[in-house]
């Protein structure tokens, strides 16, 4: 096997796979390694995708990606008050991850990339002090050094070569949601993703519903810790998520009589990105950067818009053959002057969001519009914190840091 490339990209999700495309495509020698047998196993979202991101890039989906389209999101209250979102943001399709990540992987391929499945990425490789490459091991078998001017993390949540390179990469456990979700069947929809909050639906998250084909839908939770007295808990006390989803479900018209044909979970980043993307010879890019949505935890759309940035300052190094921190930074910069203030205003309204209560959310959203929502998620947050305020004035100690 040939063990000499441009690049060394550890992770063949969204991101590795988007990453290892635009830079193949572009006559660059890409090796992605990834650690698991089949690629696109085993699931652990919603598989919800945006069109924005997808339009962007170029990309045809193939319908076998797809398992139904989304025509907008109905977000509800405690007391089953819902507005219903439709706009271009909201548009776009719930996947079959099984199949889009292997797909989305095979376009790389298609353009001269490589990848290795079921191989681990035990260590990183340096000469003179300097990251130089990968020790990996595949299958088990005896490990093997790859080498390569840079290397990449695009790992997700686990970001274990990102710490081994001296970034900061660990979440706290605020910092994180605890998921659990069924893919159930039969469920009849809108083509409408569904949102339901409430301290006693999801202390400290949601729980969703995401239509698929075939009457199907994957219906999930995320809880998180809470604060008290200004300490980070270490978790909700006596409660686990599953707990939380099964009370849902019995008490959902639908749910309740339908059947349970996966049970899947895991953990999504709902907190700030890491301090730092690159060092020399070095990047992180994608969720295990924390390049993640912290209201909705999704990062299929943000890592794959992530990975097409850094590529394109990695063809700057390359063409340089300076793969120097100060070089590489222009891709952290670039993405925290765009997506980046996009994500810190959503972890803005994700700390307002936590400190409301199930009545004042109940007032809230019998008080604005869907385009009053349309604003808000776009991060203007002015009108409609006018609108609710104006009714409720005691609202303003937890609206105005969004304002501020």
């Amino acid at each position: 096997m040939k063990t000499d490339y441009d690049v060394i990209i550890v992770g063949a999700g969204p991101t590795g796979a988007t990453l290892s495309r635009v830079l193949a495509q572009n006559g660059l020698e890409v090796m992605v390694f990834d650690k698991r047998k089949e690629l696109g196993e085993p699931v652990r979202c919603g598989e919800g995708l945006g069109a924005r991101e997808v339009v962007a890039q170029g990309i045809d989906l193939p319908k076998p990606c797809i398992s139904t389209d989304i025509h907008g999101a109905k977000v509800i209250a405690p007391d089953g008050s819902s507005i219903v979102w439709k706009d271009k943001e909201t548009t776009g399709w719930v996947l079959e991850r099984k199949i889009f990540d292997k797909w989305l992987m095979e376009q790389a391929v298609h353009k001269g990339a490589r990848v290795q499945s079921y191989t681990r990425v035990i260590d990183l490789v340096k000469n003179g002090g300097k990251i130089s490459g990968v020790s990996v091991s595949h299958a088990d078998h005896e490990p093997y050094e790859v080498s390569a001017p840079l290397v990449i993390s695009a790992e997700g949540m686990e970001s274990t070569l990102a710490r081994k390179a001296g970034i900061r990469a660990t979440s706290t456990l605020y910092d994180v949601d605890t998921c659990y979700q069924y893919e159930m069947q039969e469920y009849d929809h809108e083509n409408l993703i569904e949102l339901y909050f409430g301290n006693e639906v999801a202390p400290r998250g949601y729980v969703w519903i995401f239509p698929k084909a075939d009457k199907k839908a994957n219906v999930g939770i995320g809880i998180g810790a809470h604060l008290e007295t200004g300490e980070k808990e270490g978790g909700i006390r006596g409660a686990t998520p599953k707990e939380y989803l099964d009370k849902f479900i019995e008490s959902h018209a639908q749910l309740k009589d339908a059947s349970k044909l996966q049970d899947f979970g895991g953990i999504i980043s709902v907190g700030a990105p890491i301090d730092s993307f690159v060092k020399d010879n070095f990047m992180v890019v994608g969720t295990a950067a924390r390049q993640v949505d912290p209201i909705h935890g999704g990062g299929i759309a943000l890592s794959m818009e992530a990975g097409v940035i850094a590529a394109n300052t990695i063809l700057k190094a390359h063409k340089a053959k300076d793969y120097s921190a100060s070089l590489l930074k222009e891709y952290e910069n670039t993405w925290r002057a765009g997506p980046g203030k996009k994500v810190a205003k959503r972890l803005l309204l994700r700390k307002v969001m936590e400190s409301t209560s199930d009545e004042d959310f109940n007032y809230i959203f019998k008080t604005i519009t869907e385009q009053d929502l349309n604003d808000v998620m776009a991060g203007k947050f002015a009108g409609p914190v006018a609108k609710v305020v104006a009714g409720r004035p005691q609202l303003l100690g937890n609206l105005k840091a969004l304002v501020s």
